[in-house]
């Protein structure tokens, strides 16, 4: 099997998953994971609907999911990490603003990324050393420079309390950029730098499946990804600041 094999059967997963949600929509009922971390039947079919085709093609992967879903193979070097339902607080309320996100490991380096807005729509993707690409099309971040001149999203976690440091660097960096937004999904934001879109993402709350497909996606349309502090990104560290590139994310590390 090739990268390129990779890519297709996580394309088709992610337009299956996208299948569900649509169908479950209206008629979903909704529980809290922990205060204000959504979860609905949606997720869990959605997830299942992944793992059902990934695993039928790739028996011998091993796989990691946000519903529950950890199958450490042992003699596997390859593992998938699926976010079937990024942005469930979107998607329970109506809002366009979630995405099915699938990432490829191979001996704990990210080697495909898939991320599908269903609304839109559009399919984000990635093979290591191949590029991005968006429905087919090569991306690339902005060109902004100065964070005065950005529109960056800002991680707020669930459930958040108001002395909580995540607001506090929400704002701080307000009165320095040009525009301040929280959006609600990881996967989309980091898309979103790699296609221009926005400039920069911080958070400090993530998860692997939160990140993986759409790290991979902003690395090889050419933005970067570091840790809040500037130190090495670790997908398994659950802070991470992404950016076009320019000199906005040293801007950021400072007052982040």
């Amino acid at each position: 099997m090739t990268n390129k094999d990779f890519l297709t059967a996580a394309d088709a997963a992610a337009r299956q998953a996208g299948v569900v949600l649509n169908d479950w929509q209206k008629r979903f009922s909704v529980t809290e994971k922990s205060r204000a971390n959504l979860v609905t039947e949606a997720d869990f079919a959605a997830q299942d609907a992944i793992h059902s085709l990934l695993k039928k093609q790739f028996p011998d992967h091993g796989f990691l999911g946000e519903e529950g879903l950890n199958e450490s193979l042992e003699h596997s070097d390859y593992r998938w990490i699926i976010d079937p339902l990024d942005g469930t607080s979107n998607y329970v309320h109506g809002f366009p603003y979630y995405a099915v996100s699938i990432g490829l490991e191979y001996k704990n380096e990210l080697i495909v990324g898939v991320v599908f807005d269903p609304t839109r729509d559009e399919l984000f993707t990635a093979i290591k050393s191949e590029g991005a690409y968006l429905n087919g099309s090569s991306i690339k971040p902005s060109l902004y420079e100065r964070l005065d001149q950005a529109m960056v999203i800002g991680s707020i976690p669930p459930g958040v309390q108001e002395n909580d440091e995540t607001l506090n660097r929400f704002l701080r960096v307000i009165p320095h950029a040009q525009t301040v937004q929280r959006t609600g999904s990881a996967a989309l934001n980091l898309c979103y730098i790699a296609s221009g879109r926005i400039d920069a993402y911080w958070s400090s709350s993530l998860k692997p499946w939160d990140m993986a497909a759409g790290v991979l996606i902003l690395k090889e349309a050419g933005g970067k990804t570091t840790r809040m502090n500037g130190q090495p990104f670790d997908l398994y560290t659950p802070d991470l600041l992404s950016t076009n590139g320019h000199p906005i994310h040293s801007e950021l590390e400072i007052l982040l």
